[in-house]
């Protein structure tokens, strides 16, 4: 049985992201790439960490300002729908797969790169859908407004 206020995740989002980027990593140094990343990995790989940085630590500022949780078992005392909470309704998510993209590139993995779908997925099972659930029944029908309007992923906001 949940308990109130406190989020129950089936997978903690950073095992979910990172297991997936760790046995790429693995393969890698164990069995070789089939292919070879190009020089233009660094620069891309760069972008997306420090792109990561700054859009995760606005996301973390805007729990900080509405003193709500952010750890597992913590509780959530609001929803947030500005900043980028109005451009996606995971934005720490987005966040972490970009980082995970980016860091694949730096320490060069191809099975990294591969194994970036399985990351998306156990991330969307282990988090975002039990999430979905918490945030309906702790909020109503503002949380299903903020749904229709703002995608799960990137995108424009919706009427």
């Amino acid at each position: 049985m949940p308990r109130a206020g406190v989020v129950e995740f089936r997978l903690w989002p950073p095992v979910a992201i990172g297991a997936p980027l760790l046995v790429g990593w693995l393969v890698t140094a164990v069995a070789g790439d089939p292919v070879t990343l190009g020089g233009w990995r660094v620069a891309v790989g760069w972008a997306l960490v420090v792109a990561f940085a700054a859009w995760n630590g606005w996301a973390l500022w805007l729990f900080r300002r509405h003193r709500t949780g952010l750890l597992p078992g913590q509780e959530t005392r609001a929803m947030l729908e500005d900043g980028p909470f109005g451009i996606s309704r995971n934005p720490l998510y987005v966040g972490l797969l970009g980082l995970y993209v980016g860091l694949a590139l730096l320490v060069p993995t191809f099975w990294g790169l591969a194994l970036f779908p399985a990351a998306v997925l156990l991330v969307l099972w282990g988090a975002i859908l039990p999430e979905e659930r918490f945030l309906h029944e702790a909020f109503g029908p503002p949380y299903d407004d903020y749904r229709r309007r703002v995608p799960r992923w990137l995108g424009p906001r919706r009427r």
